[in-house]
């Protein structure tokens, strides 16, 4: 449920947005295989056929509702995405952020579907609401099933007709919405991209953040809010796409019962016509609050993603702010004057804005950053970029596309953000643009936006003869579809079965050497293949005093080598479709050989160049500083550092962040070198591999590559020990943070072969693992509107006895103690009375599906296989778990959730702003 801002308006940046959307979601997936896009069976009476690309085929209801199928059998799973094209750009004065309020509202519930987050935890759908400047989503993941699917589409339906939009859910959400809204004035930069948003438009609504104004958030009326839904939440101003594991003509028939049932509004759609007047001068702003890193950006009006030029644009920013070929990189981050840099744009389909900047250590000055920051972009179109650039950033956008294609689940949501622009075949017409641009078109945009009046940057300086940047209106959509023509997709994958006992039949296991292999192939779309490559370094003496030394090592891994500078290791790794790190990493079938031959060559030879080791020195020590005073950081520390056993030095010490300065600072780069020549080996490892391969032709060339590759320094697993320790209650200062955090914990006595371990998780996933239909966000959020977000977190050891339980959330600084009062009243309420049966089952249900869902995933998958080769273990040892997970008892699970968990002994950390915790009553 998150106000997104930056929304991206070309085919590769809409691409990123659903790799994002993979690899953060919970279901680990094979890519889908190509299917029929069309429903085969005639058509249900009302509903005609539009346009098809791809494997995507859209249809219409006769209320307007439009209709995408894209069906795809290789995966177990079905995404339902349901489109609204309303955004914080449709909201009026006084009403910031109403239409994210609303999102949050869309989950409370109807008369036919009360309890819509219960439904979600008890099958164990991944699900979210996202709102932007143009549309609102929302989607649900789920396990394929006839019953499932039709739950989800009746749901949406319902939700779109009957929502309450209740007073007394305004009540209680009204708050939590302003809690996410104090959580994002934590962030420097989330604070500084508002105020640029704002200093940027006179008028029209862009300027306005999704988020909304604090003050619209709490006084917004019920009204408008109903007026708002009603207007807005109907058939023809929404699109409805399912993806995935679906029969194409059943499921129409369903949506046309569901959704046709709705009547057709009679009302008309309110038009906008204000304009943006072209900018007359350059404009500045400093924040100042609080903090521990600088930032500078300058920000340019650019047209609408409509334009053609849109992907001009793009260019233009990757060539600029990509790291470590950018050149932005190049002159501020390895001169030493910026630790890092960025661009991104906040597009849509109104003219948008598109940033630079960068990140500037504390103290350092700011000034000659900005002055080298503009003159570098503004000189863009003068210095046109070179084939090279061109390429390279060609290059990784349609690989981008090319993975996003490979994957219907997060594709589909992904088509929001086109949908929001007018047309989903949008997102391909982007790629085909994309293979054409050329760099004269990059630099000729450069000129035309990127210039000194049309900046949003530095002080207010007259001038007599201002340049302008007049922006084009963003024409018809139909206007730019006309030349348009779909590509054929020839992309193929097989069903894949994702229980243990297929698993147990398609893994090879073997050794190369010291290396214990796993070998799964599968027919994948894209001919995908994923590879994991578990490596052990030292024991707890020989380790001693080598914690940092041991982290900065492996983040220099991909900073140079002995045949590759940083630039051009980044370029091989693109050039063969990598996507990750030596140790775990995507690519494709025909890549596969030269991808591990490269990752070998990583892990042994890396160069440890002294430029890329003071970058990186210089980096961690900003994220550090920038550390000093975030509530979330300073909480876990201090939790950390109460339990911590063991002395300075150890691999296992807690260090505080003082500490962690003062060994980043002692570290040498010899220190590095010979860290890796003592402690890097593959004897022993443990790697897998699953997807598009041939088994044959990977185990002779592991075992050449890693086979022998020892190292002189004694390997044993590092062992904690469980330890009782006192509880504590402490209160920390952050000063002029909008947002506090709140971190509980205790230790455990347990192991994953412990009898009570299935109980204990499944009363961890009814407490505060369940997410929004949780006994703890069911008190704090959805009754008490105290907190955002927040859950409970269970631990166990594998190799030893060290687990532990934890709980965190968020609140406004003056809420934590009502939090904290919450949140004990909870626990002692579940270990005192229990859980019910009815919880029981869900927690069942809800994990069971979890833990499918994600055996579907190539890269959760090899995770888990290493993970399981280690310990000597297989996935028979899963099926054997799901099986103590199904027979858990109601009693069982009470009795050892009350035996684990003492109220008494949990420890509490608050961290936020005292001076605001100090005013007012703290009322949500």
């Amino acid at each position: 449920m998150n106000p997104i801002d930056r929304t991206r308006g070309t085919a590769a940046r809409l691409a990123a947005a659903s790799l994002c959307f993979v690899m953060a979601g919970a279901a680990w997936g094979a890519p889908p295989a190509a299917a029929p896009a069309r429903a085969s069976a005639p058509l249900p009476q009302g509903v005609t056929l539009g346009p098809s690309a791809e494997g995507i085929t859209e249809y219409r209801l006769a209320n307007g509702l439009k209709v995408l199928l894209f069906p795809d059998s290789s995966r177990p799973t079905v995404t339902v995405n349901v489109t609204y094209l309303v955004g914080s750009r449709h909201e009026n004065y006084g009403e910031t952020g109403m239409a994210h309020l609303l999102e949050h509202l869309l989950f409370k519930g109807t008369k036919k579907n009360p309890d819509i987050t219960g439904q979600f935890a008890r099958r164990g759908m991944d699900f979210n609401g996202t709102t932007s400047l143009d549309r609102t989503n929302y989607y649900e993941v789920f396990q394929a099933s006839k019953d499932n699917l039709d739950w989800a589409l009746q749901m949406e339906a319902d939700r779109m007709a009957n929502s309450p939009v209740a007073p007394k859910d305004l009540a209680s959400e009204m708050t939590v919405v302003r809690n996410e809204f104090e959580s994002g004035e934590n962030s420097p930069a989330q604070v500084l991209f508002k105020r640029m948003q704002s200093v940027a438009y006179d008028w029209h609504s862009y300027g306005r953040s999704t988020i909304g104004n604090r003050s619209d958030i709490e006084n917004v009326r019920i009204a408008n809010l109903q007026a708002f839904y009603r207007t807005w939440y109907q058939p023809d101003n929404a699109v409805l796409l399912v993806a995935g594991k679906f029969e194409p003509n059943a499921t129409l028939a369903q949506i046309n019962r569901l959704f046709g049932a709705i009547p057709k509004p009679k009302r008309a759609l309110p038009r906008f016509w204000t304009v943006e007047p072209t900018q007359d001068g350059e404009r500045s702003f400093v924040v100042r609050r609080q903090g521990d890193v600088q930032i500078v950006a300058v920000g340019y009006k650019i047209p609408s993603d409509l334009q053609e030029e849109s992907e001009a644009l793009g260019f233009a920013a990757e060539i600029m702010g990509d790291a470590p070929n950018g050149r932005l990189h190049k002159l501020l981050v390895e001169s030493g004057k910026a630790s890092q840099v960025f661009s991104f744009g906040q597009t849509g389909y109104a003219p948008g804005l598109q940033f630079y900047g960068a990140v500037v250590k504390k103290g350092e000055p700011l000034e000659p950053v900005r002055e080298a920051l503009l003159e570098a972009v503004e000189g863009l179109a003068k210095q046109p970029p070179t084939t090279a650039e061109m390429e390279r950033v060609r290059r990784a956008w349609l690989n981008n596309i090319e993975r996003s294609l490979n994957d219907a689940q997060g594709f589909g949501v992904a088509l929001s953000e086109a949908i929001a622009l007018g047309d989903w075949r949008l997102y391909f017409l982007g790629r085909e643009r994309i293979k054409e641009v050329k760099a004269e078109q990059v630099a000729a945009s450069a000129g035309r936006y990127f210039l000194r009046s049309n900046r949003v940057v530095g002080s207010f300086v007259p001038e007599e003869t201002p340049l302008r940047a007049a922006i084009p209106p963003a024409p018809p959509v139909d206007s730019v579809m006309k030349d348009y023509r779909p590509a054929a997709s020839n992309l193929v994958a097989e069903d894949f079965d994702p229980s243990q006992d297929n698993i147990m039949k398609r893994t090879t296991l073997t050794t190369a050497g010291g290396v214990k292999l796993a070998l799964l192939p599968k027919k994948n779309r894209g001919e995908t293949v994923t590879v994991q490559l578990r490596q052990h370094f030292g024991d707890e003496n020989n380790l001693f005093g080598k914690g940092m030394t041991s982290a900065l090592t492996s983040a220099m891994l991909m900073r140079g080598t002995s045949k590759y500078s940083r630039a051009e290791l980044a370029d091989a790794f693109d050039k063969l479709k990598m996507v990750g790190g030596p140790n775990s990493f995507q690519t494709t079938r025909a890549n596969l050989a030269e991808a591990i031959r490269l990752a070998a060559h990583v892990l042994k030879e890396p160069a440890l160049p002294a430029a890329e080791f003071e970058q990186l020195r210089k980096q961690i020590l900003t994220g550090l500083e920038a550390s000093r005073n975030e509530p979330q950081s300073v909480a876990a520390r201090a939790l950390a550092t109460h339990f911590n056993q063991y002395p300075r030095g150890d691999i296992r010490h807690a260090n505080t962040l003082e500490e962690d300065i003062a060994d980043l600072q002692a570290v040498r780069l010899e220190d590095l070198a010979a860290f890796h020549r003592g402690f890097y080996n593959t004897h022993p490892a443990e790697m897998a591999i699953v997807g598009d391969f041939d088994p044959k032709e990977i185990v002779p060339l592991v075992d050449a590559l890693f086979g022998k590759w020892t190292a002189p320094e004694k390997v044993a697993p590092v062992l904690r020990r469980h330890a009782e320790v006192a509880p504590v209650a402490r209160t920390l200062d952050t000063p002029d943070k909008e947002n506090g955090f709140y971190l509980a914990g205790m230790n455990l006595d347990l192991n994953v072969d412990d009898a009570d371990y299935p109980a204990l998780m499944l009363a961890n996933y009814i407490f505060g693992e369940g997410g929004l239909k949780s006994r703890l966000m069911d008190r704090i959020r959805q009754k008490d509107g105290l907190s955002y977000g927040g859950g409970s977190e269970l631990a166990a050891g594998d190799l030893d006895r060290a687990g532990s339980f934890s709980i965190s959330a968020i609140a406004a600084p003056q809420n934590l103690r009502k939090l904290d009062a919450a949140v004990r009243d909870e626990l002692a309420r579940a270990v005192a009375k229990g859980f019910t049966e009815q919880e029981l089952a869900d927690a069942r249900s809800g994990l069971m599906q979890q833990r499918l869902q994600n055996r579907a995933n190539d890269a959760a998958l090899a995770a888990g296989w290493t993970s399981y080769l280690y310990r000597g273990r297989d996935f028979t040892w899963s099926a054997a778990f799901e099986r103590k997970l199904m027979a858990v008892t109601l009693p069982q699970m009470n009795a050892a959730f009350r035996k684990a968990i003492d109220p008494a002994k949990l420890s509490v950390i608050m961290a936020g702003d005292q001076g605001k915790a100090g005013k007012g009553s703290g009322q949500p």
